[in-house]
């Protein structure tokens, strides 16, 4: 008993000092992969087209910006906090033959700049999307389409909202300041 209470003990710190390295007060987010019918869904209802530059916040293995940039040949940039998922989304662009217009960086989303963003893409939990609304609202331009797959913003009422086997998505546009 005494044993595993150590190897807890042990596993308890390594992970506290692993946040405090990286700048994390806490762990946000787990990583939950948005089914492809989803994405398909997401990018339709952002009414993606010629010239849109997206931003895919917390964007996991990278499988929206790589089908953003795969569909519609628009350049897409993902952000993640895991050094290892970033890794991966790479290895999935250069293997999907799109790593010329794609990026991966790996931030923190409350001290990334996606301001050039014409559409935003998102699969983060309530709280998140509540706590990144503000920046939202103070950085991207008025027109940038948001597509959150799943959870909302709160009092920000969608303007469209897709429900599709068990799954959400929403649809909002920064409004004229």
């Amino acid at each position: 008993m005494r044993r595993i209470a150590c190897t807890f003990f042990l596993l308890a710190a390594s992970l506290g000092a692993a946040q405090a390295q990286q700048n994390w007060s806490t762990v946000d987010v787990v990583y939950v992969p948005t089914p492809y019918d989803v994405v398909d869904e997401m990018l339709r209802l952002a009414g993606i087209r010629k010239g849109d530059v997206l931003y895919d916040l917390g964007s996991g293995d990278g499988r929206i910006p790589i089908a953003a940039a795969k569909k519609f040949g628009i350049r897409a940039t993902g952000i993640d906090i895991d050094a290892e998922l970033v890794r991966q989304a790479e290895d999935n662009a250069k293997n999907a033959g799109v790593s010329g217009l794609v990026q991966f960086r790996q931030e923190d989303l409350f001290k990334a700049d996606f301001r050039d963003a014409t559409v935003v893409t998102l699969y983060l939990q309530p709280l998140l999307n509540l706590k990144l609304r503000p920046k939202l609202w103070a950085e991207l331009k008025p027109g940038t389409r948001i597509v959150s797959h799943q959870f909302d913003m709160g009092d920000w009422p969608p303007e469209k909202k897709l429900e599709r086997g068990g799954r959400t998505v929403h649809f909002w546009t920064i409004p004229p300041r």
